[in-house]
């Protein structure tokens, strides 16, 4: 089993940035990949970047420029750093953890930006 505990989220005015972490425990394996998703109220869950054990990444195309995934292997943690957050980026965000065809959800930590 994976566990993955997300921490960072918070309120913050818009033009702000917030930094999320997300650390990973358990059965982990090294070949992997780990990411961010999120979901406002009334929305679908929609990926927000991804990254690959072997550092490479993949963003959505509207948080491009503004959002950075990182990860430290060492730490088993991902990191979200948020830029010039809008208040349509209010959501709850999610944690991914995926290896060998499964993926592993965190509880979500939530992000609000006020206008």
């Amino acid at each position: 089993q994976v566990q993955l505990v997300e921490s960072g989220g918070g309120l913050v005015q818009a033009g702000g940035s917030l930094r999320l972490s997300c650390a990973a425990s358990g059965s982990i394996f090294s070949v992997n990949t780990m990411g961010w998703y999120r979901q406002a109220p009334g929305k679908q869950r929609e990926l927000v970047a991804t990254i690959t054990s072997y550092g490479s990444t993949a963003y959505a195309d509207s948080m491009k420029g503004r959002f950075t995934i990182s990860r430290d292997n060492a730490k088993n943690t991902v990191y979200l750093q948020m830029n010039s957050l809008k208040p349509e980026d209010t959501a709850v965000y999610y944690c991914t953890l995926r290896a060998l065809g499964y993926t592993y959800w965190g509880q979500g930590t939530q992000v609000t930006v006020s206008s």
